[in-house]
């Protein structure tokens, strides 16, 4: 599945979950199963939670993410030694 097959899965929609990037045909957020993979749940766990979601889901929402890395920018602090 190449990249544009899988932001297809991604649904942005005003009148489901207040317009959140969504799995399409679900109201599970693309932040939250990002927020789970970088909370360590592995994906099988994560399919297991969401019996309703597929392999390819998983790597839709880190393609939504990453693309969305590309556009914004977010001011990281950065501790300096001795600080």
């Amino acid at each position: 599945m190449n990249r544009k097959q899988l932001l297809d899965r991604i649904s942005v929609d005003p009148k489901v979950c207040f317009g959140k990037p969504c799995i399409r045909g679900t109201r599970i957020w693309v932040s939250l199963i990002v927020d789970n993979i970088a909370d360590g749940m592995s994906e099988a766990d994560i399919l297991s939670a969401y019996p309703q979601l597929k392999t390819e889901d998983i790597r839709a929402a880190l393609a939504f993410a990453a693309e969305m890395t590309r556009e914004r920018v977010m001011p990281i602090r950065i501790k300096r030694a001795g600080a």
